[in-house]
């Protein structure tokens, strides 16, 4: 734990925002270096132009990869295109957008030449193909939209992030990115100066621009009870973290009146106003207690017991992850997401009966005991957002959410709503909840506690090679020799998500009251242990030791 965690940062924290930029015209990625190539992970290319992984050239190439593939995908609708408050974020925008002029594709951007949220650009893309509407979304045919978002998430200033979102609206595919990022290598390879580019985008009659904003605020009431946010005179404070979300919060409280205040409205892409994060660097991470570190002070009741809102919500720096803080502190984001379900599924009556719950396998088994008390269906699937877009789309899927406070839900009539995550509707969700109960969001928990019991929840990680990486990825259910973890019965061995069942990269086991999993890291030489275990914390410490002997013998070691 660095000494400083949960501290204001200090002007040696910050980037050097000039060199950063400037970084990302000067230096050229190395095409045989690995670390300096296009990668797509859960959510698209990230890196920092300092260390040659986020630069014009992986921008340009990733930009004209993107081109070719919707058009062999046969998608020639326009392309929704938005960018987050980083650094590199502005100048990766303008380099996408003179290669997508270049080659004549119908871009839209933001009509204010400012921030874009993810779940707006999301909104924008299923709105174009149908959604809202009777006929629903298009998922195949002539004219379908698509889009890119300019954004690293949560990751510190220094980093830029590039991802493509398809017609379904949501994080492409393994089969997407993998096809972009093959091809995008090759054009670095092939000589990435050479890709058209239009040096004057904006006047290019194929760029046009949208109101996302508008378009996203006004449907709100489409998915959220604001009527009753507003009638019960909820009090909110929304900090968006220095993210997209800024100007979205106060549209919203002054198109549906809400008693709410954006915290801090400062945007400086050094974020000198930011709390550092356990490792001691800036990360608009909501669900951290330590990047969260001035939000939960400001709701630190009082002598009298009050706080300045009944609710203070975060952001990260795309709005599609969310923050949760009541009087009583940080919501856990399992605590919130169990709370949210089965709030939801108690008040959508428009939802279809068979609407079921998405949750990814690292996700908290409180979800399942509330989801099997409602009587729903659970879709348990690997880590990413991405598996929940079908159903979602279809309305198969209710919820779909995960452990990282990122998830989505239908409109009240059952049809979709975003297949990103949506952070700005999750914050939103949580003052319905307290407009209706009369109750917040951990006082919920805390009921559902003594109905379905308290678990300890923990992440740690463990030294692997890549060769020992590559095999935890790989391993089959026969390889777990084990019968028993910390003194219970194996009742199941995954390898792969029993929602869909796809490859989930690595391995979980459960039993009655616990569980773990197991998944190498992309970008570190370790693998990641996710536990949680009903019987206490010194149980789960006993499951996660439990786990490393498991996982090391499986592994043949």
């Amino acid at each position: 734990m660095f000494e400083r965690a949960g501290q204001q940062a200090l002007p040696e924290d910050l980037i050097d925002v000039d060199a950063v930029v400037s970084a990302y015209y000067e230096l050229e990625p190395d095409p045989d270096n690995p670390a300096q190539q296009v990668v797509f992970g859960t959510s698209g290319h990230r890196g920092s132009s300092l260390d040659g992984a986020f630069n014009q050239a992986h921008i340009a190439a990733t930009t004209l990869a993107i081109v070719e593939y919707r058009r062999a995908q046969g998608t020639d609708g326009p392309l929704f295109i938005g960018r987050d408050t980083h650094a590199l974020s502005e100048p990766a925008w303008r380099t996408a957008l003179e290669v997508l002029a270049a080659a004549g594709v119908e871009t839209r951007i933001d009509a204010r030449d400012s921030y874009t949220p993810t779940p707006a650009v999301s909104h924008a893309i299923l709105r174009a193909n149908g959604a809202g509407t009777s006929g629903g979304v298009r998922v195949e045919g002539p004219g379908r939209a698509d889009g890119i978002v300019v954004t690293p998430s949560h990751n510190p200033p220094r980093d830029g992030g590039f991802k493509y979102n398809p017609p379904t609206g949501g994080p492409a595919g393994s089969d997407a990115t993998s096809w972009i990022a093959n091809r995008a290598n090759e054009l670095l390879h092939k000589g990435w100066k050479n890709i058209p580019r239009d040096e004057n985008p904006l006047e290019n009659p194929c760029v046009s621009k949208t109101d996302f904003m508008t378009a996203y605020v006004d449907d709100l009431a489409d998915v959220i009870d604001m009527d009753a946010i507003r009638d019960a005179g909820v009090r909110i404070g929304a900090d968006p973290l220095g993210g997209a979300s800024v100007h979205y919060w106060q549209l919203i409280a002054e198109r549906y009146g809400l008693n709410l205040t954006v915290v801090n409205p400062e945007v400086d892409p050094a974020w000198p106003f930011m709390t550092l994060d356990w490792d001691g660097k800036i990360r608009m991470d909501c669900s951290s207690p330590y990047a969260m570190a001035s939000l939960r002070r400001l709701m630190t009741p009082d002598a009298e017991g009050k706080t300045p809102f009944d609710v203070a919500t975060g952001n990260d720096a795309d709005s599609d992850r969310h923050g949760i803080v009541t009087p009583d502190g940080l919501m856990n984001p399992n605590h919130f997401l169990a709370v949210a379900i089965e709030y939801l599924f108690t008040h959508r009556p428009g939802w279809g009966q068979d609407a079921g719950v998405g949750k990814t396998l690292v996700s908290s088994a409180l979800i399942d005991r509330v989801v099997e008390a409602l009587g729903r269906k659970l879709v348990e699937v690997p880590v990413g957002f991405k598996y929940f877009v079908p159903g979602l789309v279809d309305g198969s899927l209710g919820f779909g959410g995960e452990e990282s406070a990122g998830a989505s839900f239908l409109r009240k009539d059952g049809t979709v709503w975003t297949t990103d995550k949506d952070g700005i509707l999750l914050c939103l969700l949580a003052a319905e909840i307290i407009a209706v109960t009369g109750k917040t969001p951990s006082q919920l928990h805390a009921e559902q506690v003594e109905r379905f019991g308290a678990s300890a929840y923990a992440r740690i990680d463990a030294p692997a090679t890549k060769a020992q990486k590559a095999k935890l990825a790989a391993l089959s259910p026969q390889d777990v020799t084990a019968t028993e973890l910390a003194g219970e019965p194996i009742v199941a061995k995954l390898v792969n998500a029993p929602g869909n069942d796809a490859p989930i990269g690595g391995l979980k086991v459960v039993t009655k009251n616990a569980w773990f999993a197991a998944r190498p890291s992309g970008t570190e030489d370790v693998y990641k242990i996710y536990a949680e275990s009903f019987l206490g914390e010194d149980h789960l410490k006993q499951v996660q030791e439990a786990a490393k002997e498991v996982v090391a013998a499986a592994l043949g070691e």
